[in-house]
């Protein structure tokens, strides 16, 4: 078992939201302090700090990933209000990736900014009451804030979103996504000041490519640029599947009989594909363009599905949401993989404490929740109606009708669906 080793060297209490990891859960490190969580080969996620409960500057993270190395970068596409750097437990400090100083330079840049441009910039970058930047917003969701962030960290972070789906991205955001040496303990350091490993060591080597590449400079003094090998692809089509389990799962893919009218032609025997995914292990499955249908653990009813599809036609990204209609097995949740970090659905044991009248055994006499809608073998569970929706709501997954739960988009026609086994 590798870890995220967490340092918070600023004065305060810093919060981060963990996706991926921690459980899910959000984690609160004291001043000064450090806090290690559990990082499976296999999984990933990120670590993204949070600014007056707005998220900012993120770890990304996927581990044993591309050909058995950790992936690892800072992404500033969702802002920041802080500074960030990683690098694989063990590499020379100044080897890392993110800008150590990132909002000073920020506010730097800023400052020199003529005013048209600052008003430009308006509710977009964020000061405190003596008039220096404290926080960002996305530059991915506001051109010209992006274009400001690429005078003074081109090169050292994500900025714009990436090399997703039919985007070629930012020859200097791609470069981000090399791959490190093996799969180790990834070190994290969040600081209001130098964020670096080491402050003493100048940055020497996450030879990200020249600010050139994409015709902006970015500011920083210190250390050897060198043009980088080729980055690892990014995710294509398709879904990434996290088995948050103790055993291994097999997966099954269904594609929908017909699509129409905003209705479906559900499939519950011709199987497209399975996988198997390992404990606590997450996965990517290809999927073509056109893909329409849904996931779900095992073959068999009841079953809690995961439904999605790959390039919608209206707006050509991924859509899904998380399905109880055909019963549940287990919680679900659903997430988008380009860094909007949207997601829906549950975590939740809702099979356990059931009653017995919402129950239906599966064929392999596994407990579920029987189906709310109803099928061939008959019409829906009023008693799994009541109880779902006691449980978890209205909105994080279809009990009954076709409205009213929220779908997660996500522009890279990939999206991220965990299924968690009782």
């Amino acid at each position: 078992m590798h870890y995220l080793k967490i340092h918070n060297r600023s004065n305060h209490s810093q919060t981060f939201q963990c996706h991926g990891y921690n459980a899910n859960k959000d984690l609160t490190i004291n001043a000064n302090g450090q806090a290690s969580i559990e990082a499976a080969d296999g999984t990933s996620g990120a670590i993204i700090a949070v600014h007056e409960g707005i998220i900012g500057e993120q770890c990304e993270i996927t581990k044993h990933g591309y050909q058995g190395n950790d992936v690892i970068d800072i992404s500033n596409i969702c802002g920041a209000g802080g500074n960030m750097t990683c690098q694989q437990v063990g590499d020379p400090a100044g080897k890392y990736k993110g800008l150590e100083n990132f909002m000073q330079a920020c506010n730097q840049a800023y400052h020199k900014l003529p005013q048209d441009k600052k008003n430009q910039l308006n509710g977009h970058v964020f000061l405190d009451g003596k008039g220096n930047v404290k926080r960002i917003g996305p530059p991915k969701d506001y051109q010209p804030l992006e274009e400001f962030v690429r005078t003074f960290a081109n090169g050292r972070t994500y900025i714009g979103v990436g090399a997703w789906g039919p985007s070629g991205g930012n020859p200097a955001d791609n470069a981000q996504s090399k791959a490190g040496n093996g799969s180790k303990d990834i070190l994290i350091i969040y600081s209001d000041g130098n964020a670096a490993p080491d402050p003493s060591k100048p940055f020497t080597g996450q030879e990200a490519t020249l600010a050139a590449a994409s015709g902006a400079s970015n500011g920083v003094s210190g250390g050897n640029i060198k043009m980088m090998a080729a980055a690892a692809p990014a995710l294509g089509p398709g879904i990434q599947l996290t088995n948050k389990s103790p055993r291994k799962n097999t997966y099954f893919f269904y594609d929908n009989y017909w699509n129409g009218n905003g209705e479906a032609g559900a499939n519950f025997d011709h199987p497209l594909k399975n996988v198997e995914v390992g404990p606590n292990q997450t996965i990517h499955v290809p999927l073509e363009l056109g893909f329409k249908g849904r996931v779900q653990r095992g073959d068999q009813q009841p079953a809690t599905w995961g439904e999605f599809q790959v390039k919608a036609s209206n707006d050509g990204g991924a859509h899904g949401d998380i399905s109880l209609e055909q019963g549940c097995d287990g919680a679900a949740t659903v997430a988008s993989t380009d860094g909007s970090n949207v997601s829906n659905g549950f975590e939740k044991d809702i099979v356990k404490d059931a009653p017995a009248a919402a129950v239906e055994k599966k064929p392999n006499g596994e407990k579920a929740l029987a189906s709310t809608e109803g099928n061939w073998k008959g019409p829906g569970n009023q008693a799994a109606v009541d109880w779902e929706y006691k449980e978890i709501g209205h909105g994080k997954a279809y009990i009954k009708g076709g409205t009213g739960v929220p779908d997660v988009a996500s522009k890279n026609n990939c999206l991220h669906f965990t299924f968690y086994v009782p």
